[in-house]
């Protein structure tokens, strides 16, 4: 049995907390946050020890890995800790705030041996897994364009001061949008080497952006852009298009995935499921608790989920410079 620590045991702690309930192997021992009546909640709900500091938390002899959901800016501080005690990582997204940070992350983890991945949760998610597979059984060819975007109400119950500052790695993009550009990166299967993209806040009265447009240049050719809006009243939309050399895809995590050819949509069989975000959870959990009992890699390394962050540095650099900024590295 894996003993799991959850670090940041809030609303999407909770969520992790009922998919690990399900994956066979994993036990949650021990849960953190600095609110005592909230962490008390928690505990009693979802069981295991309670802790106010993430530090004792991780002296916790039968903690084996860590969920780290904590606040953006503390990823770095909390992830380097947990590798230095000998614990495995499942990391939110963002990865970190800057790069910089994730360099000093995967440092820290390759210096203590341990498992980091990096919960890019759309790699779990069943209309996104469809696509993949469609993509890698080569009919449709490359994906030469493509199309992401989230667009939902930003200030839901669970905002919080820290989402709404730069300086604490706030903002739609690395908070929700993130999830679009994953997606997009992920299903086009190549490098990023350019950047030009326009940012603010458009809806709130905020520092951190509510708002962001992408357009994304990949080292094979291929072209695509990013929409990341949290809107004041609405309707949510996510979903993607990917136009490829013979055919295309459509994601939409309301309906499935669709297959467009010869002017026709026609459904993906299997690739919709309701509650598909607990059930994407369970999924990024068994991925987890096999690598660490293998003893083999994780689906989504510490190298991919900088690699993110390299893009969306790179769109915040074009956002202040008002030019296509390229990406340091990319091939």
């Amino acid at each position: 049995m894996t003993g799991i620590g959850i670090i940041g045991a809030g609303d999407f702690g909770a969520a992790h907390a009922r998919a690990i309930k399900e994956v066979h192997g994993l036990q949650l021992v021990a849960s953190c946050r600095g609110n005592n009546d909230a962490l008390a909640d928690f505990t009693g709900e979802h069981g295991g020890r309670g802790y106010t500091d993430w530090r004792k938390l991780l002296d916790d002899k039968d903690v084996d890995a860590v969920l780290i959901a904590s606040p953006h800016h503390l990823h770095a501080e909390i992830a380097i800790g947990a590798a230095e005690a000998g614990k495995h990582i499942m990391l939110e997204k963002p990865m970190a705030p800057t790069a910089a940070a994730c360099d000093a992350i995967n440092a820290a983890v390759a210096a203590g041996g341990v498992k980091l991945m990096v919960a890019h949760l759309m790699h779990f998610a069943l209309p996104c897994m469809a696509a993949r597979q469609m993509l890698e059984e080569g009919a449709l060819g490359r994906p030469l364009i493509g199309s992401s975007w989230i667009i939902k109400l930003w200030m839901e119950h669970n905002r919080r001061d820290w989402h709404l500052r730069k300086a604490t790695g706030g903002g739609m993009l690395l908070t929700a949008g993130i999830h679009a550009l994953d997606r997009l990166v992920w299903l086009m299967d190549d490098d990023v080497v350019s950047v030009s993209a326009m940012l603010g806040a458009k809806f709130h009265e905020q520092e951190a952006d509510d708002t962001a447009l992408l357009g994304l240049r990949f080292a094979g050719g291929g072209l695509g852009q990013v929409q990341s809006v949290g809107y004041r009243n609405g309707a949510t939309t996510y979903a993607m298009d990917l136009v490829c050399e013979q055919g295309t895809l459509r994601i939409d995590m309301d309906r499935g995935t669709m297959l467009g050819r010869d002017t026709v949509w026609t459904d993906l069989p299997g690739s919709f499921e309701p509650n598909w975000m607990h059930n994407a959870l369970v999924r990024e959990w068994t991925a987890m608790r096999d690598a660490i009992a293998d003893d083999s890699s994780v689906p989504i390394s510490g190298a991919y989920g900088r690699k993110i962050i390299g893009i969306i540095e790179a769109a915040f650099a074009s956002n202040e410079t008002r030019r296509e900024h390229e990406i340091a590295g990319a091939r």
